[in-house]
């Protein structure tokens, strides 16, 4: 089972939301899909679903092209949407089994899904007597229930506590041995713990796409400096091996260098051949969310 992502262009009116979006997902490994709001991140994962159409370019799960009437691949897909919908007056079991019959799935599968997302205690309750974090395991539920080939979860761990959180992801590990799974979230800890691969997507675009352990061992280094008074981009510029920066205050960069050389010295070199003086100069962890930051600011 395999997903590819050719050339997706969405548009709303003149913007582009998604623009020339191309990955593909295999069965086996669990895909971190990181970007910041307004990204393009769900519209991205609606049009996997068949929930959306494309402007342009296409979805294909296996060999077959997904459209918003393909309904027997939709099938094969699984969907924790970010904001789970729910009939809060109907009981936990009650609402499984009311899906159940549209999968046409029996009762023992409902009582599998139950016991997988960790319900059983809870099952008998109204679906609004829940908490935030069971609330999210019953969507868990309704999206595994049917064994699907794909799936797609959009913030599933939102709500969780710590006890639940080891519980979810052991769950969605053991998943994705038969499964393609594609995992959206903002909490960078949860990517590290669960994810082998990580796609950063940045208004519209793809800016990249890379093992875990590749993203985070990159000769990259991060720097964090505050100067004494402004300075221009262009100065800036003509540090050696920058890569990126980003002026996120008046006075203040971080900057993103594509060496492995510690270049704290050459900033420093830098600022007093310019007459500048240097306030604050910090050197940024190598880790995901400093990586993030560099390549989604």
């Amino acid at each position: 089972m395999f997903v590819n992502v050719k050339n997706i262009v969405k548009k709303y009116g003149n913007q582009f939301a998604l623009n020339d979006v191309s990955f593909s997902l295999k069965k086996g490994e669990v895909v971190g899909f990181l970007g910041p709001n307004g990204a393009g991140k769900s519209s991205m994962m609606k049009i996997i679903t068949g929930f959306m159409e494309a402007t342009s370019g296409e979805v294909f799960i296996d060999e077959v092209k997904m459209t918003s009437t393909t309904t027997e691949i939709k099938k094969q897909i699984g969907y924790l949407a970010e904001h789970n919908p729910l009939y809060l007056e109907m009981y936990v079991r009650e609402y499984l089994l009311f899906l159940a019959n549209i999968h046409k799935l029996t009762k023992k599968d409902v009582e599998k899904a139950i016991e997988d997302v960790g319900l059983k205690p809870e099952a008998a309750k109204k679906i609004k007597q829940l908490s935030k974090g069971y609330r999210q395991r019953v969507g868990l539920a309704a999206a595994i229930m049917h064994n699907p080939s794909v799936l797609i979860l959009d913030e599933p761990t939102t709500g969780l506590d710590p006890n639940q959180l080891v519980e979810i992801r052991s769950l969605i590990k053991q998943l994705s041995k038969d499964k393609v799974v594609l995992l959206s979230t903002h909490i960078m800890q949860e990517v590290e713990a669960l994810c082998d691969r990580v796609i950063i997507i940045n208004k519209g675009e793809v800016v990249a796409d890379e093992s875990l352990l590749v993203l985070t061992e990159q000769q990259v280094q991060l720097l964090e400096v505050e100067f004494d008074r402004p300075i221009s981009m262009e100065e800036i510029h003509q540090l050696k091996y920058l890569k990126e920066a980003n002026n996120f205050s008046e006075f203040s960069w971080v900057l993103t260098f594509d060496t492995s050389l510690d270049m704290r010295a050459s900033v420093f070199d830098f600022a007093h051949d310019k007459g500048f003086k240097i306030l604050q100069l910090t050197s940024k962890d190598k880790s995901l969310e400093s990586l993030f930051s560099a390549l989604t600011t």
